[in-house]
């Protein structure tokens, strides 16, 4: 968990919520994708807190992360939790009522219009990946519990960004695309990320 100073009176209070991918494990903090986004959004926006843990699941989340919240006061928060659900084998029904629990938290404190929610990336495809289970049968779930975001983010008109899923695919033929560890996204590939995230913050910042 990284805390940031106070942002400056003319930008919006930025809070990121989720686990490794995140904080950006095996990356310089700057180059996490929330503070890749920040720097995207010219000032407009400013990181007061990211809140990612590593191998934090939704049930951590909704118990670490959401209490937080009161403190920080966000006028944007951006989600992305799922993959260590998968890794522990939560059930699916499980994954989606936290979600709900979630959504509807951060809709009690903000606008649909100031939420995003982010899909989690197919980690199956990296050296490490198959230390995680069946890397057929994890690829599946993972898609199983992107849709279960998304369904639930749209339900309640908060923006969803699929592409990912799919983006973090490239890495089974790139691996400039994988961290030292042999896992989690490099900085390089953080930054395709925020190509595909940052329009849609964009838009409902300026709303």
């Amino acid at each position: 968990m990284t805390i940031l100073p106070a942002p400056s009176v003319a930008a919006l209070r930025y809070v990121a919520l989720g686990d490794s991918y995140t904080i950006g494990t095996s990356v310089s903090a700057d180059q996490s994708w929330p503070r890749q986004l920040v720097a995207r959004l010219g000032g407009s926006v400013e990181l007061v807190a990211n809140l990612g843990v590593n191998g934090y699941s939704s049930d951590d989340l909704i118990r670490e992360e959401l209490p937080r919240l009161d403190a920080l006061a966000p006028d944007v928060v951006t989600v992305q939790v799922g993959v260590n659900d998968v890794v522990r084998g939560v059930p699916e029904a499980s994954y989606a009522a936290n979600i709900e629990l979630i959504l509807d938290d951060l809709l009690d404190r903000l606008p649909a219009i100031r939420i995003v929610a982010v899909a989690t990336p197919d980690y199956t495809v990296t050296p490490m990946g198959a230390a995680f289970g069946n890397p057929t049968q994890q690829s599946v779930a993972i898609g199983r519990f992107n849709g279960v975001l998304q369904g639930a983010a749209e339900a309640r008109a908060i923006a969803f960004v699929p592409e990912i899923f799919a983006i973090s695919q490239r890495a089974a033929d790139d691996r400039s695309l994988v961290a030292g560890d042999g896992l989690h996204p490099s900085s390089a590939h953080y930054a395709l990320w925020v190509d595909a995230i940052e329009p849609v913050v964009s838009d409902l910042v300026d709303r």
